[in-house]
C-alpha cells in the first residue's frame, strides 16, 4: 500500500512540474508576441502635404493610405536605415528645399526614391533623387568616365527642386507634381485627359504612379510620429551629419588617391564625401571647377595647385 502510494505521489509530482512547464512556455510564447505585435494607429481624417490639406474619409484614398503605411512600416529593416540616414542627410536636403522655394515635405521623395542611399535601378536611374541619365543631362548633371554628379547629394538635390518647379508651373498642384515625379508631366497630362479627370486622386493610374504620392504620404506620416508605429529614434544610434569643409578645384588632379593623402586623409573617406568621384583623377576643363568635400579639421589641409 505505501509503494502504490509513494508511486502516485511521485506521478502526482512529475504531472505538476510537466504542467508547470508548460504554462511557462506558454506565458513565454504570449510575451514574445506582445512584444512583436503590429503597432498600427488609427490613420488621420487628413493631413497636410506641402501646404494643402488631403481628405483622407474618401474610401479609395484611405485604403491606398493605409496599405502604403502597412508596407512602410512592417518593412522594418528598410525604416530603421532610413531613420538613421534621415538624421544624417534631411538638414542639408531641407536647407536647399528652402533655398529653392520647395516645400519642406519633398524631402520624403528622397526616402521613396533611393531610401537616402546611393541607388542604382535595373533601369539606369541613379543617386538619391534617381534622375535616369537624360533627365539628368537636361538639369545639368555632368556624367562622364570620371564623375557622376548624380550622385552629388548637394548638385542632385537641386536639379530635383528645379525639375519640381519646373512640373509645379505646368500643373499648378503639388500633388500631381508628387506623380509627375514617377510618371512625368506628360504622362500626368495624358492620364487626365483620356479619363476627363482633374486630379491625381480622381484619375486611374498604372501600378507604380498610383501608389507613389500615397507612398510618399505613408513616409510622412510615419516619419513625423515614429513612437506610434514602434520606432524610437532616440533609443537608436542615429548617423550623424559629416562635419565638413567645401575646397574648390580649379586645376585637374591625376591622383585622387596621393591628393586626399597630401591633405591627411585617404580615398576611401574622399570618396565617402564625394560619391560622384567614380576613378582615381579628376580632369578640370579650363575654367571649369569643381568643389570636393573634406573633413572639417581645416589645420590638416595642405595646398594643392589652384584649389582653395
Amino acid at each position: 500500500m505505501n509503494k502504490i502510494f509513494l508511486l502516485f505521489i511521485v506521478g502526482l509530482l512529475a504531472s505538476c512540474r510537466s504542467e508547470t512547464i508548460e504554462r511557462k512556455k506558454e506565458a513565454k510564447h504570449k510575451e514574445v508576441l506582445a512584444s512583436s505585435a503590429v503597432i498600427f494607429p488609427d490613420l488621420p481624417q487628413s493631413m497636410e502635404f506641402a501646404g494643402t490639406t488631403i481628405n483622407l474619409q474618401d474610401e479609395d484614398l484611405r485604403e491606398r493610405l493605409d496599405r502604403e503605411v502597412l508596407i512602410t512600416a512592417y518593412y522594418q529593416s528598410a525604416w530603421i536605415g532610413a531613420i538613421k540616414r534621415a538624421h544624417r542627410y534631411f538638414p542639408e536636403i531641407e536647407r536647399i528645399l528652402k533655398e529653392e522655394g520647395v516645400p519642406d515635405d519633398f524631402k520624403y521623395l528622397a526616402i521613396i526614391e533611393s531610401n537616402l542611399q546611393q541607388a542604382v535601378s535595373p533601369v539606369g536611374a541613379q543617386g538619391f533623387w534617381q534622375f535616369m541619365p537624360a533627365t539628368a543631362k537636361l538639369y545639368n548633371l555632368e556624367m562622364n568616365a570620371e564623375i557622376d554628379e548624380r550622385l552629388n547629394i548637394e548638385k542632385s538635390t537641386r536639379a530635383a527642386c528645379r525639375y519640381l518647379k519646373d512640373a509645379y508651373r505646368t500643373l499648378n498642384d503639388w500633388v500631381m507634381t508628387t506623380a509627375a515625379y514617377n510618371r512625368g508631366v506628360g504622362g500626368v497630362i495624358e492620364d487626365m485627359e483620356w479619363q476627363k479627370t482633374e486630379h491625381y486622386f480622381d484619375t486611374y493610374q498604372n501600378s507604380e504612379t498610383g501608389r507613389y504620392v500615397f507612398r510618399l504620404l505613408a513616409t510622412k506620416l510615419i516619419y513625423e510620429n515614429p513612437e506610434a508605429y514602434g520606432f524610437y529614434p532616440e533609443k537608436m544610434e542615429l548617423y550623424e551629419p559629416f562635419h565638413i569643409q567645401k575646397v574648390i578645384v580649379e586645376e585637374s588632379i591625376p591622383n585622387l588617391a596621393l591628393w586626399a593623402n597630401d591633405q591627411g586623409i585617404n580615398i576611401k573617406i574622399l570618396r565617402k564625401l564625394n560619391p560622384w568621384l567614380k576613378t582615381t583623377k579628376l580632369t578640370v576643363k579650363k575654367g571649369a571647377k569643381f568643389t570636393l568635400l573634406l573633413p572639417a579639421a581645416s589645420e590638416n589641409l595642405k595646398p594643392y595647385g589652384a584649389y582653395k
